[in-house]
């Protein structure tokens, strides 16, 4: 029995290893890249001065809306817990584009971008650096190579617990020792199958919520598991698309409206410019109740992580292990900042918590940082797996020749 899942182990591991260590290599850069960035972009992520009180939210969200093109309009903030955090604005393209701003002062930091590293890698992991064909027509190879691998990963995996299981108790606890005082041929083989078994359930739980991605035949079945059915997932996200069609739309005919009353009294002052800052907002702000809402919020929910307001809706994140992705949400009227609808994270279905849970534990934060780290070293020893097990081949077909 052994020795069939040997050549299993083998055979699948020998052409797809080298794309296996690129993806969970990949996988791992990117499991601490908010904190990098942050790092190293301190002065776009947190403001200069803390002051008082920052700007009111109308005020601020339309001084940021000057600064854009006619054709891009500001959808939504998201704004942090932490005073010294600067607000996210989000934008209407392109597509998840958002803006850094000094609450304080109005100041916009910058864009909201990945750095060249970190799409690299996210390009790496995701895709083997292959771009989908203009129209999404074809095969996407890139995505296919990736998804097929992490899917024999799995067998890969199993066959290796089948492999490795020991028949006493005293051999269990010398194979799940690492000696590095035996020469290097030991010391490989040593990280090489106790390091597969230290990282084996992260590496599995990894490849198993990051097949969701790949395949929609495998995402189907997956959300089926658990008691959900992908066709909720598409008639929401036809929803949600929907409902930003309109508040573009509301957001859009507000700057057109203020765009006209202003030529008009441009016009009517002899076509002298327009120096009046009370004239900007003349026109009634879509932005009018978002300082309010925001306000009752806070108010409602001290101890949470982040809030994020659009045009009729908002939502409530906290600092709890778990689900990263979950939030309470509500409803507003735009025309009078009041509450129409609550939906705490508890009382959501089920489709919206099982992405949140795929993501969580696809990057490991759903523990906090200790299961991040976890989850990093894990991704490591699943990268090094197949070179160790290529040294390991390598060496026995040379004994074997001798």
């Amino acid at each position: 029995m052994k020795k069939i899942f040997r050549k299993i182990h083998l055979w699948l591991s020998v052409p797809f290893g080298l794309i296996i260590t690129l993806v969970c290599f990949s996988g791992a850069m990117l499991v601490f890249e908010n904190e990098v960035n942050e790092w190293f972009r301190r002065d776009l992520y947190y403001v200069e001065t803390v002051k008082e009180s920052p700007l009111p939210m109308d005020k601020l969200l339309e001084k940021v809306a000057t600064t854009l093109p006619d054709s891009v309009s500001v959808t939504g903030v998201s704004i942090s817990s932490d005073p010294g955090r600067a607000y996210q604005v989000s934008l209407s393209k392109p597509r998840r584009a958002s803006l850094y701003v000094d609450q304080y002062t109005g100041e916009v930091k910058g864009k909201s971008e990945r750095s060249g590293f970190f799409m690299f890698m996210f390009r790496m992991h995701r895709w083997l650096l292959d771009s989908m064909n203009p129209g999404n027509e074809g095969i996407f190879w890139g995505k296919m190579i990736v998804g097929v691998s992490t899917l024999l990963f799995v067998f890969v995996l199993i066959s290796g617990i089948v492999i490795w299981w020991p028949r006493t108790r005293k051999a269990l606890k010398n194979s799940l020792k690492i000696t590095a005082t035996k020469g290097w041929k030991r010391f490989w083989y040593d990280l090489h199958v106790a390091g597969g078994m230290y990282a084996l359930i992260f590496l599995l739980a990894m490849a198993l919520t990051g097949l969701t991605w790949s395949f929609p035949w495998y995402r189907t079945a997956f959300y089926k598991v658990f008691g959900v059915e992908v066709q909720q997932r598409a008639a929401q996200g036809h929803e949600q698309k929907s409902d930003a069609q309109k508040r573009d739309t509301k957001l859009a005919a507000h700057r057109e409206k203020k765009r006209e009353g202003n030529e008009v009294r441009k016009g009517e002052r002899g076509g002298r410019p327009e120096n009046n800052h009370s004239d900007m907002y003349s026109v009634t702000s879509p932005f009018v109740y978002w300082q309010e809402i925001y306000d009752k919020l806070g108010r409602q929910n001290p101890e949470y992580k982040q809030i994020s307001i659009s045009s009729g809706t908002a939502s409530v994140s906290f600092n709890r292990f778990g689900n990263q992705r979950a939030s309470d949400r509500y409803s507003f009227n735009t025309d009078n900042g009041e509450f129409t609808e609550t939906s705490l994270y508890q009382h959501q279905d089920k489709s919206g918590k099982i992405r949140g849970w795929i993501y969580s534990v696809h990057v490991g934060n759903w523990g906090g940082m200790f299961t991040r780290i976890l989850t990093f070293i894990a991704a490591l020893l699943g990268a090094a797996l197949p070179l160790t097990g290529y040294y390991l081949w390598i060496k026995r077909l040379i004994k074997v020749r001798k």
